[in-house]
């Protein structure tokens, strides 16, 4: 989500300090089925496998490789990288040991998770058990749950492997990491680029080839924009479809968890494992998993026109003035691309579009106000000491909190305020509601 108080490069001036030269790091070879690469043997010429996770299952069976040595690779490509990257803020100690497992497993011929040996990195506002979860906040520096997300649990229990918690801005609320208290997070195309955010992370984790799949959370475009940044899949799925307990709520209403990988088959197979109802959040959709993966097919059974019959809106108020012009022709030739494979793009006109994203800088300001109020020193956090309550409780926040957070808990409080409740939130309220079939709330 867009920053609110700072200059967009205020703190990559202030915070970052890579080496001039430039590396890339996308390899036409997977990166868990290979031997260790240095960043400069990388090539970028060719694309990734269609799945990394069914080639590592078909290894693992087969008894190509093993989990261990996996994690070996996995481990070795994180020490290169991340001196240059900085995608984790941690990094699991348990690896190994849960490689050993899946491997003590294939050796008995017992059956195997969907996602057995596939290293997965989580954002760090996704709680999980006995690892940190700080939300890229110094007031949670120390937090360890006692708990997984049912995201978390759930690609456990299929076998994954937390190899680190990823870096983000502050509970979610920024767009390039920048925002993060404990470092920024460069772009595995060019170092001297952001990857975008809030879950940029995640995004430069999958990019560099540091994790396999990984998850983040998405509440006004923190999954899709780092996923463009990066040049990889992002996917935000519908509201409810995934779990949200475990994830450190910003704004409930909005909040997603969403997967990125190399591949649509990868992230289509993460979705599949993290997605249903769950007891524990009575937002989530008691409606049926499909297998997203059912209806994949392989690129040479398509036809010259394998869109055919698509039709495709192109919002008008997107392309309007405002809008770099860089934007408009990549979105034009997108658009044109289409076209090629068969698809009929209309362009149509959404008049309240432009009532989207006030409406979501109230809404999401607002509740976020409100949910980081258990961050008090008290409850939860970081605690100052103080002689008088009031003051633990401001000194805690004030010392724990970074000015963006500190921005959007003013605006909210504000907007929700006995005067200003109707101006504000009670309308912003009633523009998601009278005009949710026709707003796309996404801020990029």
């Amino acid at each position: 989500m867009l920053s609110t108080v700072q200059n967009p490069r205020f703190l990559l001036r202030q915070c970052r300090h890579f080496p001039p030269k430039r590396r890339r790091f996308h390899s036409s070879t997977p990166l868990f089925l290979s031997q260790p690469q240095t960043l400069a043997s990388t090539d970028l010429s060719s694309s990734p496998p269609q799945s990394q996770i069914l080639t590592i299952r078909d290894n693992l069976l087969n008894r190509r490789t093993t989990a261990v040595e996996l994690a070996q690779l996995a481990l070795t490509r994180l020490r290169i990288t991340e001196p240059q990257i900085h995608s984790f803020i941690s990094v699991s100690e348990t690896v190994l040991r849960e490689a050993e497992e899946i491997d003590g497993k294939i050796a008995r011929n017992e059956e195997l998770g969907p996602l057995a040996g596939v290293f997965v990195g989580v954002k760090d506002n996704i709680c999980t058990a006995d690892m940190p979860s700080t939300g890229g906040s110094r007031i949670l520096e120390n937090y360890r749950p006692p708990f997984d997300a049912t995201a978390v649990k759930r690609v456990k229990d299929c076998g994954g492997i937390v190899v680190g918690k990823t870096n983000l801005d502050e509970f979610g609320m920024g767009s390039t990491t920048e925002g993060s208290a404990f470092q920024v997070t460069a772009n595995p195309w060019d170092v001297s680029r952001v990857p975008g955010g809030s879950s940029g992370g995640s995004a430069a984790a999958v990019s560099a080839r540091q994790c396999v799949v990984s998850l983040g959370s998405d509440t006004g475009g923190s999954v899709r924009q780092p996923a463009s940044f990066c040049g990889v899949v992002g996917l935000k799925p519908t509201y409810g479809r995934v779990s949200r307990f475990g994830l450190m709520a910003y704004a409930s209403s909005l909040d997603v968890i969403g997967c990125f990988g190399s591949s649509v088959a990868d992230t289509g197979i993460l979705l599949h494992a993290i997605a249903g109802y769950d007891r524990l959040d009575s937002t989530s959709s008691k409606h049926e998993v499909p297998n997203y993966t059912s209806q994949f097919m392989s690129i040479s059974s398509l036809e010259s026109k394998p869109l055919k019959g698509l039709r495709v809106g192109l919002i008008r108020e997107t392309l309007d003035d405002g809008v770099d012009k860089a934007v408009v022709s990549s979105i034009v030739g997108a658009a044109s691309h289409l076209e090629e494979l068969g698809c009929t793009v209309t362009e149509v006109s959404l008049p309240s579009f432009s009532l989207g994203l006030p409406a979501y800088y109230i809404l999401a300001s607002s509740e976020s106000s409100s949910n980081l109020s258990r961050y008090d020193g008290v409850r939860y956090g970081s605690q100052v000491g103080a002689d008088r309550l009031n003051s633990l409780y401001g000194d805690s926040r004030a010392k724990g909190f970074g000015p963006e957070v500190k921005m959007r808990i003013l605006m909210g409080t504000y907007a929700l305020s006995a005067g200003y409740y109707d101006a504000y939130y009670k309308r912003a309220q009633q523009v998601l509601y009278n005009y949710g079939d026709y707003i796309f709330i996404y801020v990029s």
